[in-house]
C-alpha cells in the first residue's frame, strides 16, 4: 500500500476535518497516513510518498496562515520532485471569484516542481455541499483504485 502525508491549510478548522475524513477512508484501505496540521516543510517525508494537500482558501486567493511557511520553502526547494506524488482537495466558497485559488495555486507549484499529479483537483464548494468532510471521503472512495 501507499503511504500519505496529509498537508493541511485551513484558518477555521474546517479543512482539518475535511482531512481527517479523506485520512480515514485512506486508512480503512490499509494506507499509512501522517497528517500534518502546521506542515513543515523539513519535516514533511518526500521519498516513496504521495501527498494529499487539503487546503482552503483565505482572503483575496490567499493561502491560510498555518501553511503559508510551507509554501515558501516548497517554492524555494532545490529539490528533485519526480518521484513525488500528489493529490488536492481544495475548499472554499464559489460565491467568489478567486474561489479555491489556494489549491489551484498549490496545484501550479506541485506541477511546475515535476511532481505527479494523480487525478484532477477535487473542489469542494461550500455553498453547495452540506458536508464536506462525507464530500471528501466519497472523493477518495471514488479515485482509490488509482491510488
Amino acid at each position: 500500500m501507499s503511504s500519505f502525508q496529509i498537508i493541511v491549510g485551513s484558518m477555521l478548522g474546517g479543512t482539518e476535518y475535511v482531512a481527517e475524513a479523506a485520512e480515514e477512508v485512506l486508512k480503512e484501505h490499509g494506507h499509512s497516513t501522517k497528517i500534518h496540521f502546521k506542515p513543515n516543510y523539513s519535516e514533511i517525508n518526500q521519498q516513496n510518498q504521495t501527498w494529499l494537500i487539503c487546503t482552503s482558501t483565505h482572503g483575496a486567493g490567499d493561502f491560510p496562515e498555518n501553511i503559508e511557511n510551507f509554501i515558501h520553502d516548497l517554492k524555494v526547494a532545490d529539490h528533485n520532485f519526480n518521484d513525488l506524488q500528489f493529490l488536492v482537495i481544495a475548499v472554499g466558497d464559489s460565491n467568489y471569484d478567486t474561489f479555491c485559488q489556494a489549491g489551484k495555486s498549490i496545484q501550479n507549484i506541485m506541477l511546475g516542481k515535476g511532481s505527479k499529479q494523480l487525478v484532477d483537483m477535487f473542489t469542494i464548494d461550500m455553498i453547495d455541499i452540506d458536508d464536506p468532510e462525507e464530500a471528501a471521503a466519497n472523493w477518495i472512495r471514488s479515485i482509490i483504485d488509482h491510488l
